[in-house]
């Protein structure tokens, strides 16, 4: 009778020993799956607005196709993080997140002042709108992906990029509002409403700073 009893209780603590190892495997695989699903979801954004811009011209859609495109890059050094399962390379990167947010800030300004000086013609204002609703749809998703794994993996850089993500898709509409007042005449619009963009990405990239800073993981 001994011998099955050290058996059982044998099996029992090999069991959590595997407890102890395998949620750090988990949580690298989750990790790694929502932030390539939100590189994909940004990419193919980021791609359809670039098209539209090509035609259109407009420096609003510009600041948002930048944005998107540095959001995209951004997946890279969380993925790496996670794949390392280490939590200082998870709050390094987002730190390349914040830097990335204001790099296309600064661009998204200097682009928008440019054209003030520079005026030049806006074409294509319903495929500009509807760039504006597809980047809108697609930082949403990509919200969405980022929210649920960060919250659920308790990775402050994660949901940093997702809340990230959520307000790119309002600015996203901004695009749909600058069509709209080409339409009508506003040309001036185009470039004030990628300025005011640029205003937008800064204060994300305050908060998003804070809530990397903030992690008690590494602090």
């Amino acid at each position: 009778m001994p011998a099955p009893s050290h058996t059982h209780a044998h099996g029992h603590h090999h069991g959590h020993t595997h407890g102890r190892i395998d949620p750090s495997i988990v949580r690298s695989r989750a990790g790694l799956k929502a932030v390539g699903l939100s590189l994909a979801i940004l990419l193919v954004t980021a791609v359809a607005q670039a098209i539209v811009f090509l035609a259109s011209g407009s420096i609003a859609l510009l600041a948002d196709l930048v944005h998107n495109a540095g959001d995209a890059l951004t997946a890279l050094p969380l993925a790496f993080a996670f794949a390392l399962r280490s939590a200082v390379a998870e709050k390094r990167a987002g730190y390349f997140v914040v830097a990335a947010i204001f790099f296309s800030a600064c661009v998204a300004a200097y682009e928008g002042v440019d054209r003030l000086i520079n005026p030049q013609r806006v074409d294509h204002l319903l495929a500009l709108a509807l760039a504006g609703a597809v980047g809108f749809i697609g930082n949403e998703l990509a919200a969405l992906v980022r929210l649920r794994a960060g919250h659920r993996l308790g990775s402050p850089a994660l949901v940093a990029d997702g809340y990230h993500a959520r307000i790119d898709g309002f600015v996203s509409l901004a695009v749909v509002a600058s069509a709209l007042a080409v339409w009508i005449g506003l040309d001036a619009a185009d470039p004030l409403i990628g300025l005011a963009i640029s205003l937008v990405i800064l204060r994300i990239t305050w908060q998003s700073w804070q809530t990397v800073k903030a992690d008690p993981a590494t602090a």
